[in-house]
């Protein structure tokens, strides 16, 4: 008999009601492993190897061991043991590194069945000459990306130490919730209705390729890009990391819109995630900022420097609102998924994660990169996804291949990225 542990927190079950038929509310982190432990030099794998240095880990992991079961009107986890022989499997071969994308594009479109634990490993040979790729894909209503970070540093073997990036450090102060006065509670309230509203009535942005009823095809582009090289180059200009990605994610937004022939508007609204303080046992602690891009501005620099405006503002006003209104619970998000389904405020998603401390092993196999793939919802069609890892930003683009230019804002968000961090 299996024991109840707790029923889920209301923002893991409002993440849990946002996956279903169309949209599969599991994120997925990429990872090229060099040769080294159950990987050898030849490329074969020794995948009870693998399975018996991750066992003991996932033992220790309450987030890994359990699932989800409707029991009334709510969901309660269960004690669940893996089955690792499911859980963490070998695939079939890919055509390198370009197969390794395109056998993520068709995951994100796969859910994770409710009959066991809401994660898997899966190794992929032939993703690069000499590397094989592996997949951790985990479901949202486990854990939103700081706390699959945290999942991965404990899952994997400590490599290399190297100084944490200047974003995971000022993370990880968010600990502890500031009290508040009279005047901050009715502020907080104030906005949030404001937000609600905004939610509900938002037309911002007008008919077009970027919003739509999604396909079940779907794409997927790697980039990667010096992130101490472009942090030097944008903090001159009072820019972050985070800032220059909304930056070059706006000239991709623009070269799609130019290739489907579309008129170019002033900005355009996406969403980013925004860490809250951890607290309590829910896997999801993240705000929402709304950043209107501007396509039109001409000059680089005064892009950026318009995007750093905004967050500036933005990051601390949603910080200080907490979780998305319509995520704090399964009511609010029943109604969220079907507003967004018709919904024209924002035009895409950027998110970007600080990435875990030093380089990482898996059973002893270097891990030399790793990419995110966010999740697309509502009806929103294009979506990109950050994480630092040994000197690098490793971006992953994620798209509705039927319907929207994928190439072209892949190829203008690269070009950016490396402009900026020249």
């Amino acid at each position: 008999m299996h024991a109840v542990t707790q029923r889920l927190a209301p923002v893991d079950e409002a993440n849990l009601l946002l996956d279903h038929v169309g949209q599969v509310n599991v994120f997925l982190v990429a990872g090229l492993l060099a040769p080294g432990g159950f990987l050898a030099p030849d490329g074969t794998t020794d995948m009870a190897e693998l399975r018996a240095a991750l066992r003991e880990r996932i033992a220790a992991l309450p987030a890994l061991c359990r699932r989800a079961v409707l029991m009334g009107r709510r969901h309660h986890w269960i004690n669940t043991a893996p089955d690792l022989e499911h859980h963490i499997r070998l695939v079939e071969p890919v055509d390198g590194l370009a197969g390794l994308e395109h056998k993520c594009a068709e995951l994100m479109s796969q859910p994770l069945g409710l009959d066991r634990p809401l994660w898997e490993i899966l190794v992929v040979p032939s993703a690069t000459a000499g590397e094989l790729g592996v997949v951790l894909r985990i479901h949202h209503a486990v854990a939103d990306g700081m706390a699959a970070v945290a999942i991965v540093q404990q899952l994997f073997d400590a490599g290399e130490p190297r100084e944490a990036p200047a974003m995971a450090r000022r993370v990880r102060v968010l600990t502890e919730a500031p009290s508040r006065t009279l005047w901050q509670t009715v502020r907080r309230l104030r906005v949030g209705l404001h937000r609600i509203r905004q939610t509900l009535r938002g037309r911002d942005i007008g008919a077009t390729v970027l919003l739509g009823e999604r396909s079940a095809h779907r794409g997927v582009v790697f980039l990667r890009t010096d992130i101490e090289a472009l942090e030097t180059a944008v903090r001159t200009q009072g820019a972050t990391v985070n800032d220059a990605l909304l930056a070059a994610a706006a000239s991709g937004f623009r070269a799609a819109l130019t290739a489907a022939g579309e008129p170019i508007p002033a900005r355009l609204m996406v969403s980013v995630p925004v860490a809250l303080r951890r607290r309590g046992t829910a896997g999801n602690q993240v705000g929402v900022m709304l950043v209107g891009l501007p396509l039109r501005e001409p000059d680089p620099g005064e892009r950026l420097r318009l995007i750093a405006a905004q967050t500036r503002e933005e990051k601390a006003r949603a910080r200080d609102q907490g979780t998305l209104e319509f995520m704090r619970g399964p009511i609010g998000a029943r109604i969220l998924d079907r507003v967004a389904r018709r919904q024209h405020l924002v035009a895409g998603f950027v998110t970007n994660v600080p990435g875990p401390e030093g380089a990482f092993r898996l059973a002893g196999a270097p891990v030399v990169s790793l990419w995110p793939v966010g999740v697309l919802a509502g009806n929103v069609r294009f979506g990109v996804a950050a994480v630092s890892y040994t000197g690098n930003l490793f971006c992953g683009i994620h798209f509705d291949a039927t319907n929207v230019p994928g190439a072209a804002f892949a190829r203008a968000m690269g070009e950016e990225m490396a402009r900026l961090g020249a």
